[in-house]
């Protein structure tokens, strides 16, 4: 089984969520269908960047890094989306 950090883009005002888990394409519709609350206001949203790992303590620990260090999110966001 695989699990995936990913990186969402709200097609609203395009802000961005950093999540982890196992069924990549379930949580996307799970998310566009209102279910997280904390980005309810800014569906739609589309998938731009997902890294997969063989462990789920691994994809948990990617998303928390990347939440945690700015240094790093901005490395990667530069890296999506061109800036």
């Amino acid at each position: 089984m695989w699990y995936y950090c990913y990186v969402l883009e709200s097609t609203i005002d395009k802000t961005t969520y950093i999540g982890s888990k196992d069924n990549l394409k379930k949580r996307l519709k799970e998310h566009n269908g209102g279910k997280t609350k904390s980005i309810r206001h800014k569906i739609p949203m589309k998938l731009v960047y997902c890294e997969a790992y063989r462990s789920k303590t691994f994809a948990i620990k990617r998303e928390r890094f990347l939440k945690k260090n700015s240094a790093a999110k901005k490395e990667l966001f530069s890296r999506i989306f061109d800036e």
